[in-house]
């Protein structure tokens, strides 16, 4: 148990850590949404002073009812997500000033100390050669020099390091004595590095150097690819498809598992919920089953739904009917619940059968509830059906992802990652405007 805490207490202590390491660019990003409210509202009051209805009111801070979503904050978010993004990946959308800076690419040289065993020193220079991926740079032609220790250059590409067996080309090696005691005239030991100002230069264990161009601020690709390459990434697999499969094969696969089970488990909840909000019996009955398993992730379902059904798409679209159903039981019962009793007794007044009220007032009252919940199941399914498909598919969002990452094609996993998280919120966009249409007394009585 000591030892269970202690690793708890490791564990909290290297989140507290990141947290704080985090904490200037969380900081940074909360000034930038403060300095554009600032001047929105500077630009908004010259140029469209407020005639609306929320301006004749006299309270509005605190009433939801005149909070809306501001458009142009909305446009602002995502435009200064993506410069951000682009000034991380030193995207060619962006001109360079607004670039932060990149990796050391070109040439270079510094210098190093060499001392023997009876003290005697002599200098040599390194030239450093720092690329791309994927280019294949010239190896600059250099003269050796006359002293002990001799010139030499190094080719690496930017985000890697190398090792320079500084004594190779020497006239004194390591194994008489001889090692590395300053660069470019400041001390250098195992336990120091020094910052040339286009490198580190670090000393390793066996005394030779370790050489790494700087990194600057941006990116590796590997990381975050550039924007520009995400998009030619999502033309050329929406052209020609990725392992055989095409781009809109593995959309509608998911989209096909995710409509199936989500109308499965809503077919199923709905009159659940409602049986549950109506009956002792019934919510005696189901209650426990449901409140049991609503904690229940479907991730942790997988296993078994894959022993009893298989990898094929039965088995995916149990998992995602078994994600969509309690949460739209609880959203029938919540609905039903929240029927105000005042409409019930009224129907009861004027005569009205339990068939009358459950059409008329109990589903009306009930419907925006059912619709809230079936918003969050939609969710849920498609972020379970994304899951499912990175265990065992053949075809799906899920499986080009995994794929993807298998190989590092990290702009294949992030287009990946954004069409899901449009696809989602299109599906969030449509059944709010199904529930304005079908449900336009919500909000009113």
């Amino acid at each position: 148990m000591g030892q269970i805490i202690s690793d708890l207490s490791g564990e909290l202590a290297q989140l507290f850590v990141s947290i704080l390491s985090a904490l200037p660019a969380i900081i940074g990003y909360l000034a930038l949404i403060f300095l554009f409210l600032f001047l929105w509202g500077i630009v908004k009051k010259r140029l469209t002073p407020t005639q609306d209805y929320t301006s004749l009111k006299t309270v509005t801070f605190g009433d939801e009812s005149t909070v809306v979503s501001d458009k142009a904050a909305s446009i602002i978010s995502v435009v200064l997500i993506f410069v951000i993004w682009g000034a991380f990946t030193g995207t060619s959308w962006l001109p360079n000033f607004l670039h932060a800076p990149g990796p050391f690419i070109g040439q270079d040289t510094f210098t190093y100390t060499v001392e023997t065993e009876d003290g005697t020193r002599d200098d040599a220079t390194v030239t450093l050669v720092s690329h791309r991926a994927g280019e294949l740079p010239e190896t600059p032609e250099i003269t050796p020099g006359d002293g002990i220790a001799k010139d030499d250059v190094i080719v690496v590409q930017a985000y890697r390091t190398k090792l320079l067996s500084w004594d190779a080309n020497d006239d004194v090696t390591r194994s008489e004595g001889a090692k590395i005691v300053a660069i470019d005239g400041r001390e250098i030991t195992r336990e120091t590095d020094v910052e040339t100002g286009f490198a580190r230069v670090a000393l390793t264990d066996k005394g030779t150097l370790n050489i790494e161009p700087g990194k600057g601020w941006q990116m590796e690709s590997i990381w975050l690819p550039a924007p520009d390459s995400v998009v030619s990434r999502l033309m050329s697999v929406s052209r020609d498809g990725y392992q055989n499969v095409t781009l809109a094969e593995h959309l509608s696969y998911s989209l096909f598992r995710v409509i199936v089970g989500f109308f499965l488990g809503a077919l199923i909840g709905i009159p659940m919920g409602y049986a549950m909000g109506l009956s002792n019996w019934f919510r005696g009955w189901f209650d426990p089953i449901v409140e049991f398993m609503r904690p229940v992730p479907p991730l942790a379902l997988i296993p078994l739904v894959i022993i009893w059904a298989g990898i094929g798409e039965q088995g995916k679209i149990i998992l995602i009917f078994l994600a969509a159903l309690w949460i739209m039981a609880i959203a029938a019962r919540s609905g039903v619940s929240g029927v105000a009793i005042t409409k019930v007794h009224a129907a009861y007044s004027l005569g009205a059968s339990k068939m009358q009220i459950m059409r008329h007032v109990i589903v009306p009252n009930s419907l925006p509830e059912i619709f809230t919940g079936a918003r969050v199941a939609m969710g849920v399914c498609w972020g379970t059906v994304v899951a499912a498909e990175l265990v065992a598919a053949e075809k799906g969002i899920g499986k080009m992802i995994v794929a993807a990452s298998k190989f590092q094609d990290t702009d294949i996993v992030l287009m990946g990652i954004i069409l899901i998280g449009i696809i989602g919120f299109g599906i969030d966009v449509l059944m709010r405007m199904a529930e304005k249409w079908l449900v336009p007394w919500k909000g009113r009585v």
